[in-house]
């Protein structure tokens, strides 16, 4: 009889560590399925992007701007997947995508440190991009990547200094062509910037352009 109570006092203590390691268990398999989903590699939302395409057009319409195709800039995204579409508005779908990078603002120049939660400013010296509406006109010498720039009119208060800040659309020879996540993109002082592959194929449709293309940044 004692030997069947130490018996079954040692099944009862076996189960209580076992019930023990189990909310452990399942902490460190929520934890691996958290990293999972963080890891998971985001794409772009394509409703989002076809309302913001049918807005583009509304706004192209009454500012006489080009009506054929725009840029819309989707900063919500992760900076090393391809957020930087040209939409054509006949067609209402994407005809090319490419990465872009962002302001680094207090981060180190070139490094990918806000890839996933970039910060936004109107300021001067912010060294921040700033979202909203723009007007690309004023092709020109760049220091950077092929050596052409086009000049970034803000149309909406937060991005009103855009010319005061020397913000311009170029590009730059540290940007891919591929998506590099989960690296981000090289983080410069505000520009949109896009490799130079990407901007010898879009240069020569903002140039042929009879009326300003609108770039449109948003997150």
């Amino acid at each position: 009889m004692k030997f069947y109570s130490i018996f079954i006092l040692i099944i009862i203590l076996f189960s209580c560590q076992k019930s023990k390691k189990l909310p452990v268990l399942e902490n460190n398999l929520t934890q691996q399925n958290e990293v999972a989903r963080n890891d998971e590699k985001p794409v772009l939302d394509l409703i989002k992007t076809k309302n913001k395409g049918t807005e583009a057009l509304e706004f192209c319409k009454v500012k006489k701007m080009n009506t054929d195709f725009c840029i819309l800039i989707d900063m919500s995204l992760h900076s090393g997947v391809n957020r930087f579409v040209v939409w054509d508005f006949k067609k209402q779908k994407i005809v090319n995508q490419y990465l872009v990078g962002h302001g680094c603002g207090t981060n180190s120049w070139s490094s990918d440190e806000s890839k996933d939660h970039p910060a936004f400013s109107n300021e001067d010296g912010s060294h921040l991009s700033s979202l909203g509406k723009y007007k690309l006109s004023g092709r020109g010498y760049s220091d950077w990547g092929i050596h052409v720039k086009y000049l970034m009119h803000g149309l909406e208060e937060s991005n009103s200094n855009a010319l005061k800040r020397f913000i311009v659309f170029h590009s730059w020879d540290l940007m891919s062509d591929e998506e590099t996540f989960p690296k981000g993109s090289p983080e410069g002082w505000g520009c949109p910037t896009v490799s130079n592959s990407a901007l010898r194929a879009i240069d020569p449709m903002i140039q042929s352009s009879q009326k300003p293309v609108l770039m449109w940044i948003y997150n």
